[in-house]
C-alpha cells in the first residue's frame, strides 16, 4: 500500500513537473536596449554653427503567452532623448512610456476574442523651445492615456496583426493643475480627466525586408462615439532598423499623430488641431536579449 502511494505520488510529481515545463514553453520573451549618440564640435568655424551632442536611449521588451487556444501579449516601450546645442540648456528630443497588453481566446482559425489595455505617458517635462523653455506644456502624467477595449484580433500570418475593438473606453488624465486649468489635451479648463467611449483599431506589421534590415509599423485609429465620431484620431509609428553587427545598428523612426482635440499654435499665432510629425535617425549600440 505504501509502495502504491509512493508510486502514485511520484507519478503525480512527474506529471506536474512536465505540465509546468510544457506550460513554460508557451511563454516567449524578447527585448532590445539601444543607446545612440551623435556629436559635433566647432571651433573658430568661419561658416558658423553650433557644437552639439545628442543622446537617445530606448528599451523595448515583449513577453507573450500562446497555447493555440489562448494568448496573452505584453509590450513595454520606453524612450528618452536629449540634445545639447552650444551653451543652451538640454532640449528633449524623445520621451515615451507605452505599455500594451492583450488577452485573447480562440474563436476560429487565426481569430481571437480579445480584451486590450494600453497606457501612454512620458517621463519628463516638455517645452515649446521656439517660444519658451521655462514653462512646460506637458509633464509626467500630463497627459496620461488609459485605454480598455473589447473586440477581436486577426493574425493571418507572423507579419501582420489586426485588432478591432468596437467597445473601447479611453481616459485622459492631466495630473498637473496648472496645465489642467489651461484646458489642454481636449479637457475642459480646470478638469483633470476626460472620458471617451468609442471604437479602436490597431494594425501592426513586422517584416524583414532583407538580411539585417527590419521594418515595423503600428497604426492606431480611434473614433469617439460621444463627440464628433467622424473625426478619427490617428497615431502612426514606423521604424526601420539596419543591423551592422551584434552590437551596432542604425534606426530611422517616424511618428505621426492627429487628434482634433489637441490644439497647437502655428507660426502665425493661430491655434487649432494640427498634424504632428517627428522623425529621428540614430546610430549607436544595441543589445538584444
Amino acid at each position: 500500500m505504501k509502495k502504491s502511494i509512493l508510486l502514485l505520488s511520484l507519478l503525480i510529481m512527474i506529471t506536474t513537473v512536465r505540465a509546468q515545463e510544457a506550460e513554460a514553453t508557451f511563454w516567449k520573451s524578447s527585448g532590445n536596449f539601444s543607446l545612440n549618440f551623435s556629436q559635433s564640435h566647432l571651433s573658430n568655424w568661419a561658416a558658423g554653427g553650433q557644437s552639439s551632442i545628442t543622446g537617445i536611449s530606448k528599451l523595448l521588451y515583449e513577453i507573450n503567452f500562446d497555447n493555440e487556444k489562448e494568448k496573452f501579449n505584453n509590450t513595454i516601450d520606453l524612450a528618452l532623448g536629449y540634445s545639447v546645442l552650444g551653451d543652451f540648456d538640454p532640449m528633449k528630443t524623445d520621451d515615451r512610456i507605452e505599455l500594451n497588453s492583450m488577452y485573447g481566446f480562440k474563436a476560429a482559425e487565426n481569430l481571437y476574442y480579445t480584451t486590450t489595455f494600453s497606457f501612454k505617458s512620458q517621463f519628463m517635462d516638455g517645452f515649446d523651445y521656439k517660444t519658451d523653455s521655462t514653462n512646460p506644456i506637458s509633464r509626467h502624467f500630463a497627459p496620461a492615456y488609459f485605454t480598455l477595449g473589447l473586440g477581436m484580433d486577426w493574425s493571418p500570418n507572423k507579419f501582420f496583426q489586426l485588432n478591432f475593438a468596437p467597445v473601447t473606453g479611453r481616459l485622459t488624465i492631466v495630473a498637473d493643475k496648472e496645465l489642467a486649468d489651461q484646458g489642454v489635451f481636449g479637457l475642459e479648463p480646470g478638469e483633470n480627466t476626460r472620458f471617451e467611449f468609442g471604437g479602436k483599431m490597431i494594425a501592426r506589421t513586422n517584416i524583414d525586408l532583407m538580411k539585417n534590415v527590419n521594418f515595423s509599423a503600428k497604426l492606431e485609429l480611434f473614433s469617439d462615439y460621444l463627440k464628433n465620431p467622424q473625426n478619427i484620431d490617428i497615431d502612426l509609428q514606423a521604424l526601420l532598423t539596419m543591423k551592422v553587427n551584434d552590437w551596432l545598428n542604425a534606426n530611422i523612426a517616424a511618428h505621426l499623430i492627429y487628434d482634433d482635440d489637441i490644439m497647437i499654435m502655428d507660426k502665425e499665432g493661430k491655434t487649432g488641431p494640427r498634424t504632428q510629425f517627428k522623425e529621428v535617425f540614430s546610430l549607436g549600440l544595441a543589445y538584444n536579449f
